[in-house]
């Protein structure tokens, strides 16, 4: 017995309208699925800002603390022992040459160099009448009336005399020495400062500083050059990457404290021969006019003891390879840029930073003149990823993220 079954006669109204929802369903399911396994659209590609690299020739100049020191610094002492009689100046303002400024009491140095001279006049008398002896007893000798005894006895009073005579006059010398020297007046044009002794106080002579005198037009200012910088100067200077002339034509622009520029360049006089072992450093010195230096208290344009930088100027760079600050990255291994090749990829490329030159780095090692260096775009740039590239736009850095132009240390 065969069995057929029509589905379609079987079923009722209201099971067709659930069939109709059934395939609806499956169709949008199907459509769905179509739509997942649809192509993503590719990203952007990421747009850099580059710089391309050139050599060029730069001035050098390093820059190093100084600290200033006085031209002559001159120490006042007394050159006789006796009690200070009376003080000329006052402290803390200006002397000329020659001025006054002690006075030893001299009473006992005048009764001293009086005494001296009468010596000598005594002396004198005595040679004369030691002459005057032997000038009597040489004729009487050739008629023999004296013996030869008594002219050598003439002879030998008048060497003694005259001796006695050289004496008093040396003494009378020092006497004299002694007796100007109760004035103690200023050896040099300059600042005096503090007395150490006053009226009524006993100075020993050349023992107790009485006071100093500063000469302060011009000026030195000491600078410390580490031996790490002498030794890379040296080899640069080898390799001919640098050039200077003679080294006592350096020059040295000084900035103080407050930021300030002194508007006089200063010029190289002395320099070392042997580094200090207990800093390593070698010392160096520049001399520079101050012409405010001789006028009143307050009014110098600086002082000794000042701390300033010394930028040195005179040192060129030939072909030096310099890039933006903000190009230079820092990785583990040290710093990096990120350079577009050819095909305008991304490659990360370890270089060699050594010095700062206002807002560039100095570029020692790594890149090469005409590649092309990111400066802007880097959270969207990768090893290997193509990029687009446009000129860099230097944008105007704010002042506190435009340095100094200084000598920097070596990047880690």
């Amino acid at each position: 017995m065969n069995l057929t079954i029509q589905w379609p006669m079987m079923l009722a109204p209201k099971d067709g309208a659930a069939i109709i929802r059934m395939s609806t369903g499956l169709l949008l399911t199907l459509l769905a699925g179509c739509s997942e396994k649809a192509p993503a659209p590719p990203p952007p590609i990421p747009q850099v800002e580059v710089i391309t690299v050139a050599t060029q020739t730069v001035p050098d100049e390093p820059e190093f603390i100084g600290q200033t020191e006085a031209f002559r610094p001159v120490e006042i002492r007394s050159q006789v022992t006796g009690i200070i009689k009376k003080v000329f100046f006052t402290e803390g303002r200006n002397v000329k040459k020659d001025d006054r400024l002690y006075l030893i009491d001299p009473v006992p140095f005048r009764a001293i160099y009086l005494s001296g001279k009468a010596r000598v006049a005594q002396a004198q008398a005595e040679l004369v009448q030691a002459e005057q002896d032997l000038a009597r007893v040489k004729p009487l000798l050739e008629e023999q009336a004296v013996s030869r005894k008594n002219v050598d006895d003439a002879v030998a009073a008048v060497l003694g005399t005259r001796a006695a005579l050289e004496a008093a006059q040396s003494d009378l010398v020092k006497a004299k020495f002694d007796l100007d020297n109760t004035l103690i007046t200023a050896p040099v044009n300059g600042r005096i400062g503090r007395s150490h002794f006053y009226e009524g106080r006993l100075v020993s002579a050349q023992t107790n500083l009485l006071t100093t005198i500063d000469q302060l037009d011009p000026m030195y200012v000491n600078v410390s050059v580490p031996e790490s910088y002498l030794l890379r100067r040296r080899r640069e200077l080898a390799e001919h990457k640098v050039e200077r002339p003679d080294i006592f034509q350096l020059r040295g622009v000084m900035t103080f404290s407050d930021g300030s520029v002194y508007p006089e360049e200063g010029i190289l006089d002395f320099a070392d021969v042997t580094l200090r072992s207990e800093t390593g450093m070698l010392q160096a010195r520049f001399m520079f006019s101050n012409p405010e230096g001789g006028y009143s208290p307050g009014q110098s344009y600086f002082y000794p003891g000042q701390f300033v930088k010394i930028r040195i100027k005179g040192y060129i760079r030939t072909d030096a390879m310099l890039i933006p600050q903000r190009a230079v990255q820092q990785g583990p291994k040290g710093s990096f840029v990120y350079v577009i090749d050819a095909e305008d990829k991304a490659e990360l490329r370890p270089i060699h930073a050594s010095m700062w030159r206002g807002n560039e780095w100095l570029i020692e090692d790594g890149l090469h003149t005409g590649e092309r260096v990111v400066v802007e775009g880097f959270h969207r740039v990768r090893p290997g990823i193509q990029v687009s590239t446009i000129p860099y736009r230097n944008k105007k850095a704010s002042s506190s993220e435009r340095p100094e132009e200084q000598d920097a240390q070596k990047m880690p």
